[in-house]
């Protein structure tokens, strides 16, 4: 619940602070506002809070450091406390740092560095390392048949790391190598829902796991930013071996992805329509649950909340359109607010002779409301339609 209430927060603190009564303070290049907060979704529950954000530019008025503490009541998990802490460098580098504490059950700890122009701009560097427990959990068995009725619960308690290193072969194209551990328990959650592994049993990935991968990346991208892109194109494509150390037979399986973006700007650049296609398969057998690809979420299938449909392989489309609606400045930075009507389509199947081409899609279509800080800060709030009522999800950066 935390990890999706963070991204609430903070997608929304941007809008709140212009068009709410927030308390300001401020000197040198400081800013200090109260912000509240208030969220509520089917899987987390109502919240309520206050949020005290940070922001520190430097003598140009760029965004350096977001430092922001907060505290949240849950009608789920209680009361909880967390500080978060963002700090962006003068060549994209991005240091993100966040500890989280909750009454009941939830918990994180992490670090995110990313480098895109590391060692004079040969090669970009990612690592990320952490510890959580996310209580609200959903699982519905697999399939794109799989029912609402058999929703089940659980906390999913991760420890994990990953690093990657990408050599730049020319400005816009990189070859990567990478690796990830992941350590998973599935514990019992924090709703009134059957305990998932009471309805599922035999369930791949239920007991203690363990899994490294290790991870091959070819990108294309002519994108005019990383985070706040307004043209350009990108092209990713990866190969990954994946090990279930906790398993001496079955413990090997393969994951690939091909995805494709592009924007099409208007001459302004005040209206962008962006398209997505995404395609992942899985091969193997006993492949956990909860490694299998998944729809339903903030990035693919905005209808449905996370996770709502799992299975080996993978298709969605998405297609958005952004428009600039306000361009002001937010105390010593200048805050670009967007809407973006969006339609999403993508289904889930277990082998590829199971895939009939524009047939059986889930299609949810929706709205997203972004606040923007060039080139670093991307806050949203999108909601989907579907036929179980639809979805609100917020995040820290855009979808895709």
């Amino acid at each position: 619940m935390l990890l999706a209430l963070r991204r609430y927060v903070w997608a929304l603190f941007l809008a709140v602070a212009v068009l709410s009564s927030s308390v300001s303070l401020a000197w040198a290049d400081t800013e200090y506002f109260l912000v509240p907060a208030f969220s509520t979704s089917k899987n987390e529950g109502q919240s309520g809070g206050i949020i005290l954000p940070v922001l520190v530019t430097d003598s140009e008025g760029e965004l350096r450091d977001l430092i922001a503490p907060m505290f949240i009541q849950n009608s789920v998990v209680g009361a909880s406390g967390t500080v978060n802490w963002f700090s962006y460098g003068p060549s994209g580098e991005r240091l993100e740092v966040i500890g989280t504490y909750t009454e009941k059950i939830e918990r994180e700890l992490s670090l995110t560095y990313e480098d895109p122009a590391f060692a004079q701009g040969r090669f970009a560097v990612r690592f990320r390392a952490g510890f959580f427990k996310k209580a609200t959990a959903r699982f519905y068995g697999f399939t794109q048949d799989s029912r609402d009725q058999d929703e089940t619960n659980y906390t999913d308690r991760e420890l994990g790391a990953y690093w990657e290193v990408g050599l730049y072969i020319n400005e816009v194209t990189q070859i990567a190598v990478s690796q990830r551990y992941r350590d998973v328990k599935v514990q019992r959650g924090a709703t009134d829902l059957t305990f998932t592994l009471d309805r599922f049993p035999g369930l791949d990935g239920g007991r203690d796991t363990s899994i490294l991968g290790h991870r091959l990346t070819f990108r294309y991208d002519t994108r005019t930013s990383l985070v706040t892109p307004t043209d350009g194109t990108e092209l990713m494509l990866y190969a990954e071996l994946n090990q279930n150390l906790n398993k001496e037979e079955n413990a090997i399986y393969y994951r690939y992805q091909v995805e494709g973006k592009k924007l099409f700007p208007s001459a302004s650049k005040r209206a962008i329509l962006v398209v997505r296609g995404n395609l992942q398969a899985t091969f193997g057998e006993e492949v956990p649950f909860y490694e299998r690809s998944s729809l339903g979420g903030q990035n693919n299938l905005r209808g449905f909340g996370e996770d709502r449909f799992i299975d080996k392989q993978l298709l969605v489309f998405n297609v958005e359109q952004r428009f600039l609606v306000l361009r002001t400045p937010i105390f010593n930075v200048m805050a670009d607010f967007e809407i973006a009507p969006f339609l999403d389509a993508g289904r889930v199947f277990n082998t590829f002779n199971d895939l009939q081409l524009f047939s059986n899609f889930e299609v949810t279509p929706g709205v997203g409301f972004r606040g923007l800080i060039r080139p670093n800060v991307v806050g949203r709030v999108d909601y989907g339609w579907s036929n179980e009522g639809g979805a609100v999800f917020a995040g820290l950066d855009y979808p895709f």
